[in-house]
Order: structure tokens, then sequence, then C-alpha cells
């Protein structure tokens, strides 16, 4: 069962968000971990179907994997070195000073804040870490198939994003981490793409969702039709990623 009170804008889309959304870059990984004073565990908090606490488990020897949403939990993989489970971002079941951090991936503009950052406090051990990322529209190698995403992200499915999204669009700006701040290093994602892979991450988003439940249309594939002709076998897309991180 998911847990109380969560705005669930992914469970029926779980399959499907494992499948398509991108993945994160290891200089990602490398860096968490060189935060970390210790190896021994760490806390990835709204873990949806484990696309950071994978890699985590290449650096971390217990990562324990939590995320509000049943749906996304019982898709990830079973893992010698993950423990999944349900639990709300603000109350995780983790044993006080149990981790050397936290991670957030795509997640922190969904939460409580002051009731997360207090249980942030509770379990990860003093001189612990936070570090929490998101990105928003990527970009591709082409400026007018760039400017086709733009449309369809503002203009038709725009009005459908949840009021919390705003936090990505403004690059996490507006929220205040109670941490001493630490200065990630630029990194981004980057990958290569066929049209089949990017209409599906598309179908992953709350506003395609949203939309969809609104009118019964997918959104989706009107332009799949005007993007089909500009889309090689391959397009190369780009997210900078927003890194939010600190010291506890």
């Amino acid at each position: 069962m998911s847990a109380p009170g969560f705005a669930d804008h992914f469970s029926l889309v779980a399959s499907d968000y494992a499948r398509y959304r991108p993945t994160y870059p290891d200089a990602l990984f490398d860096w968490i971990a060189s935060l970390a004073p210790a190896h021994d565990a760490v806390w990835d908090c709204a873990c949806g179907t484990g696309q950071a606490a994978l890699p985590l488990a290449d650096h971390f020897a217990q990562v324990f994997a939590t995320d509000a949403s049943e749906a996304q939990i019982s898709t990830a993989p079973p893992h010698p070195h993950i423990r999944w489970s349900v639990a709300p971002a603000e109350s995780s079941n983790l044993t006080p000073a149990s981790v050397a951090g936290v991670t957030v991936a795509q997640a922190l503009h969904w939460f409580d804040l002051p009731r997360f950052w207090a249980e942030v406090r509770r379990v990860v051990r003093p001189g612990g870490f936070i570090v929490a990322w998101s990105y928003g529209l990527g970009q591709t190698d082409d400026p007018t198939v760039s400017a086709m995403l733009r449309h369809f992200h503002d203009e038709v499915v725009g009005d459908y994003w949840p009021i919390e999204r705003g936090h990505v669009d403004a690059g996490y700006a507006r929220i205040e981490m109670p941490f001493a701040r630490i200065d990630p290093p630029p990194i981004e994602l980057r990958d290569q793409w066929t049209l089949d892979r990017l209409l599906g991450y598309l179908r992953t988003w709350s506003a395609t969702q949203r939309y969809l439940a609104a009118k019964g249309i997918d959104p989706v594939v009107a332009f799949a039709g005007e993007l089909q002709p500009r889309w090689l076998a391959l397009r190369e897309l780009t997210w900078p990623l927003t890194i939010l991180a600190g010291r506890v």
C-alpha cells in the first residue's frame, strides 16, 4: 500500500518510468561518494524504480531505498545491497543516525520540506551529507526540435503541471536547504535516444498523465506525428542537472 497522504503522480506509469526515464552519469555518484564520511549506508529517498539507488549500491555497502509509491517499489529490481521499502519522505522508519547521507533524485519538490529536513537530521549521522537534484526540459542537437519540445511542455500540457513542478523549472532556486551548503561540480545528463524512447519518456510526465485523465486523449500521439519527420534514428539529448547539497 502506498503511503497515506501521498500525491501520487507516477504509480500508473511505474513500469514506463523504469524503462524510459534518463539515467544519471557515473560522475554524479562518484562525487556523492566523495562526500561521505563512511560508505556503510545511505538513504535514497523517493527512489522510484531505482534510477539512483542502483548506482549508489556500487559505492555504499547498504542502500535504504524508500518511496511512498508501492507501485514504484514493486517495479524495482532485487539487489543484494539495496533494501526497498514503502515509506514517505517525511517518515522513513530508519534508525536514528543510521546513514552517512541522503540522496533525492528528481523528487525534492514533492516533499513537505520542514518535516523532511527534520527527518534528515534524525537519520543522518553528524558530518553526513544530503544531495538532491533535478532536471528540467531536455535539449536536443536540433534547435527546431528543442523548440517543439518546449511548446509541448509549456503550451500543450502546460496547464496540467502540478504546482510543485515550478520548483524544477526554477532550478530549485526557491528551496532553502537548512544545512551548510556544498558547491556541486557541473554535471549534466547526456544520451542518444530513439523517437520511441522520447515518446515513452513524455508519457511519464505528470502533466501528460493529468492531461490524459482530464481529456481522455493522449497528447503524445499527435506530437509524435509532428516529431517523426525531424527525428533521426538517434538524437542526442542533454539535461543540465540542478544540484542542492549540504553537510548535516
